[in-house]
């Protein structure tokens, strides 16, 4: 359980002393965003167009499948985009590369997954400073024509002219609704009313009252097929699982939906969850008694190496209402045009 789990997700008495810290933060950002508006703080254009992609909660909010989705969207629209992300190891600094072929524990597992998926199509860059890592981005690859940053909502320093906030409708993401450090909640949620686009994932809960907010469009996550790692094009149904003796590893990040993948399957299954961000040794995967072991694919990646035959990647694949690409081409259509005019 991570530490935010005590009280992220609940009320307790320590709120009466958080709760007025997370008035105030709300505060800075609302004056923050109003300096940037109004030209008080200087803000950075770049040559390109961007497109920002967040959470609305500290949980990542399964942003990962929905950048993979907008990288296929775009490239088979003839776009060429690069992606741009802080990464949330240890090791980022200097704006730099992440490929297929970089050290996996260079980087957390959702870059490495980002770079391993989008390959030469779509270059992944990393680095703290945003802005200088897609300059660096945009020298190395002068053919890309839109930069995605992940992350970087409350980022105003660097202009966006499309912004997709995700909203996960789990329990675990709107936690007690309360802003940080309160709660996991990086914006109020009555500022969703004003977003450019935003994507939902998961069913409403009953006392969740969306009907102020902006116009939605629905995600929904499939993990129906495994792969396995020594050779991927050998695939095979989760249910294929059921009658062997299965074992599933994964980090904490990945342990609530591999829980309820285990739930909701039926899988005779047995658990094992490690910290976040940990670093997966040869023994973790070494079950001898096991006649699979299933890993999430940014888990799983990064065992390749030391991978044995029956270790298998489960990868989770968006699929989103046809309606949000066309939102999504119309305003980059539109954003051309201006640019034309200018």
């Amino acid at each position: 359980m991570k530490l935010s789990d005590l009280y992220w997700y609940r009320i307790t008495p320590l709120h009466f002393l958080l709760w007025p810290i997370s008035i105030l933060y709300g505060f800075f950002l609302t004056l923050k965003k109003l300096c940037y508006w109004l030209d008080i703080l200087p803000s950075v254009k770049l040559p390109v167009t961007v497109i920002t992609i967040d959470s609305i909660s500290i949980e990542d909010g399964n942003k990962t499948p929905l950048l993979l989705w907008l990288v296929d969207c775009l490239t088979t629209q003839g776009y060429q985009p690069g992606i741009i992300t802080r990464d949330s190891s240890d090791s980022s600094g200097l704006p730099r590369e992440i490929t297929s072929e970089s050290d996996p524990y260079s980087v957390d597992g959702k870059t490495f997954l980002l770079a391993h998926h989008c390959r030469a199509s779509c270059p992944v860059w990393v680095g703290n400073d945003r802005i200088a890592t897609a300059h660096a981005l945009l020298n190395a690859h002068s053919e890309c024509n839109i930069i995605i940053c992940n992350g970087g909502m409350q980022y105003y320093r660097l202009e966006r002219d499309v912004e997709i906030i995700m909203a996960d409708f789990s329990e675990h993401s709107f936690g007690n609704g309360l802003l940080v450090p309160a709660g996991p909640l990086r914006i109020n949620l009555n500022q969703l009313e004003k977003s450019d686009i935003l994507v939902t994932n998961e069913k409403p809960d009953h006392h969740r009252d969306i009907s102020k907010w902006g116009k939605t469009h629905t995600m929904q996550l499939a993990n129906e097929t495994a792969y396995n790692v020594l050779k991927p094009e050998i695939q095979q149904s989760v249910s294929h699982f059921k009658n062997g003796q299965l074992h599933i590893v994964t980090d904490t990040d990945n342990s609530r939906w591999c829980f309820d993948l285990i739930q909701n399957k039926s899988l005779n299954a047995q658990l094992h969850s490690y910290a976040e961000n940990h670093r997966f040794s040869q023994h973790e995967i070494n079950l001898a008694e096991a006649d699979a072991i299933l890993m999430p694919e940014e888990n799983a990646l990064q065992c390749r190496k030391f991978a044995n035959d029956k270790l298998w990647a489960l990868p989770r694949k968006a699929w989103i209402d046809s309606e949000l690409l066309e939102v999504l081409i119309k305003k980059l259509e539109n954003k051309h045009q201006q640019d034309k005019t200018i």
